[in-house]
């Protein structure tokens, strides 16, 4: 398994929620780190936290989510038992704030109250 970061915002996450499996849009969306240490995964972390930011083209909250899959490749949709957390911003954010501000972390059964 593939340890995966997927950029997306608050409303396609509340879609995907939904829907039982987070879309994967785009393969070169996917971010995969390069490493397994923590270092590694952080920078994976903010680079789709990038994506997501431009994917807002706006204000609101970046979201990440982490999920590990087979083929990080494949571009098929993620289901939810794949999901390890979700990061995201904790409020909205101005669209000329700081990209390197730290992401809150959301277990799974957390993304309800997030998306709420």
């Amino acid at each position: 398994m593939t340890r995966v970061y997927l950029p997306t915002t608050l409303d396609r996450l509340r879609d995907a929620w939904s829907a039982g499996a987070v879309p994967v849009p785009d393969a070169d969306a996917v971010v995969v780190a390069e490493g397994e240490d923590e270092e590694s995964e952080y920078a994976a972390l903010m680079t789709a936290a990038d994506v997501s930011a431009e994917l807002l083209a706006g204000p609101g909250r970046r979201v990440v989510v982490v999920a590990e899959v087979a083929d990080p490749t494949a571009g098929h949709p993620v289901p939810l038992k794949r999901v390890l957390a979700v990061h995201a911003d904790a409020a909205d954010r101005p669209a000329d704030a700081d990209p390197d501000d730290d992401l809150a972390w959301y277990a799974t059964q957390e993304v309800p109250d997030l998306l709420g």
